[in-house]
């Protein structure tokens, strides 16, 4: 029990209690308290990964649940500012379906091989991550303080945020690709040893 309820996993749990939250400021049109707790969200999920680190408190559950409480927080909101027509419905669509897809793909992994993939975060991965809080910060600011974000700049970051989603995506998938078919040779080489015993037989 000790073990799982580390300082790491806490701030966790408590990046995951902070989404309904956010969404309930959302709705209630509170776009700079939101904004807020958006912040305290992204460092939370900052500190936990220096704290773990630092004091070699890794666990298998805050392996899965950190990046499980990023993504929760982060499709919500763009779901949510994309019914409010403050993020562009194609940004959403990018976000939401590469999402998917690695989920997808990794239990379709499991399917097929009994076997679970380790996750690692790419570097194209971290960078879509940076860029979609960029968006959903820069949307919030807007919202709550019109013409404090110039619209050249944001339109920017989401193009960006656009192309960096779509790029790890696609490495994700070449990763699980290349991950199946490492994992299929072991399965062949008996075979082809067997193989090669009968034609010398």
């Amino acid at each position: 029990m000790l073990t799982v309820l580390t300082i790491p996993n806490l701030l966790t749990l408590l990046r995951l209690g902070m989404v309904p939250v956010f969404l309930i400021l959302l709705e209630d049109f509170r776009y700079s308290e939101a904004l807020g707790v958006f912040v305290c969200a992204g460092v939370t999920d900052a500190l936990d990964g220096a704290i773990a680190r630092l004091t070699h408190t890794k666990t298998t559950l805050g392996a899965y649940l950190d990046p499980a409480a990023d993504k929760l927080l982060l499709v919500s909101a763009f779901i949510a500012l994309g019914f409010m027509h403050a993020v562009p419905r194609w940004l959403v669509v990018i976000v939401i379906s590469r999402d998917v897809l690695i989920v997808l793909g990794y239990f379709f992994l499991f399917m097929l091989t009994q076997r679970m993939m380790e996750v690692r975060p790419s570097v194209a991965g971290k960078l879509s991550t940076f860029l979609q809080l960029c968006v959903v910060a820069l949307a919030l600011l807007r919202l709550g303080r019109a013409g404090l974000v110039a619209p050249a700049a944001e339109a920017a970051v989401d193009y960006a945020s656009g192309v960096a989603t779509s790029a790890a995506g696609l490495e994700y998938v070449v990763r699980g690709l290349v991950w199946l078919q490492r994992q299929e040779r072991p399965a062949e080489a008996p075979r082809a040893v067997a193989e090669s015993g009968r034609r010398r037989a």
